[in-house]
């Protein structure tokens, strides 16, 4: 999740509808938008992908993927994202973030990255978000960590092409990781409940066969 820009990115934004900003809307990505995505990818980042992935991002989540789109229609930044499903703690990762140079110190990159948080807590009920990013990119590491609240969790030794580490960053959704302790309190309850009434039933069959057994017995 690279990105490429100042670490003074301020909100600037306001919230109706969609976020938007006094010169760039923040909305959902669209297929229109996926060739856009790829050149501010190719122009911004050192890690660029063929246009299949983009297309599997967009099809698999495309309440994941935003841009930010000035007045004469032009994206100007985006937040390619995804769903790590298969995890057994279900989470959310951002695979890419740029932002052109001619819009930086917008707020574009937290403001596209918050959408796509927000998608991935309360539609997909995603616990955490993670994403990479390169040990020598200050920039970017500010963003993710004073500006959006992420925290380390490991370095990952030459976890790039050229050979340089990165970061693995997560950032939990409080709520949500409180809601899933909760469903686990409660299947524990449950379960707990079952295996007493198994124990109580058992009990009484094993009694009332004692019962019919002394009852059954002759006197001499």
């Amino acid at each position: 999740a690279e990105y490429m820009g100042s670490v003074d990115e301020t909100p600037g934004y306001r919230f109706s509808n969609r976020y938007t900003h006094t010169m760039v809307s923040i909305r959902p990505a669209n297929m229109d938008d996926l060739l856009s995505m790829q050149n501010a990818n190719l122009h911004c980042l050192p890690e660029n992908y063929q246009m299949k992935y983009y297309l599997y991002h967009a099809l698999t989540w495309p309440g994941l993927l935003y841009v930010a789109e000035d007045p004469n229609k032009k994206i100007a930044g985006y937040v390619l994202a995804k769903m790590e499903e298969e995890d057994p703690q279900k989470h959310g990762h951002i695979t890419s973030l740029a932002v052109l140079r001619s819009h930086r110190k917008m707020g574009i990159a937290k403001n596209v990255m918050t959408c796509s948080q927000r998608q991935m807590a309360e539609t997909y009920d995603a616990e955490y978000v993670s994403l990479h990013v390169r040990v020598g990119n200050r920039g970017a590491f500010a963003l993710y960590k004073d500006t959006l609240g992420y925290s380390v969790h490991e370095t990952e030794e030459k976890y790039y092409a050229d050979g340089e580490d990165a970061y693995s960053m997560r950032k939990a959704f409080a709520e949500n990781v409180l809601k899933r302790e909760n469903e686990k309190e409660k299947r524990k309850q449950r379960e707990l409940e079952e295996q007493q009434r198994v124990l109580r039933e058992r009990q009484e069959r094993e009694a009332q066969r004692g019962g019919g057994a002394a009852g059954g017995k002759k006197k001499k």
